[in-house]
């Protein structure tokens, strides 16, 4: 089992930035795809970006490309997922996500609300 555990959210105005957290613990041997998702209200979950851990080049949203950038530190076992230049199109709650097929695991997600 992986537990994932997310932080970071919160208010912020557009324009401004954030950075989420993602810690793993459990049996992480093997993970090898990291990633966030975010769902808004009466929306489906949509991926943000993704990478995978050896050798792969990040994968982002097209709404997102040049504004957030994903981020991996093995050492603290925590993706990041830095988010700048926010618009009010990118509240949502921001999920983690980590897997090696079949396993798939979900943290329990961060609100991120971008308003005046």
């Amino acid at each position: 089992q992986v537990t994932l555990v997310e932080s970071g959210g919160g208010l912020v105005q557009p324009g401004g930035s954030l950075r989420l957290s993602c810690v793993a613990s459990g049996r992480i041997f093997g993970i090898d795809r990291w990633g966030w998702y975010r769902q808004a209200p009466g929306n489906q979950r949509e991926l943000v970006a993704a990478v995978i851990s050896i050798g792969g080049s990040p994968t982002y949203a097209d709404s997102v490309k040049g504004r957030f950038t994903i981020a991996r530190d093995n050492a603290k076992n925590t993706v990041y997922l830095k988010m700048d230049n926010l618009k009010p199109e990118d509240t949502a709650v921001y999920y983690c996500n980590a897997g090696s097929f079949p396993r798939e695991y979900w943290g329990q997600g961060t609100q991120v609300t971008v308003s005046f």
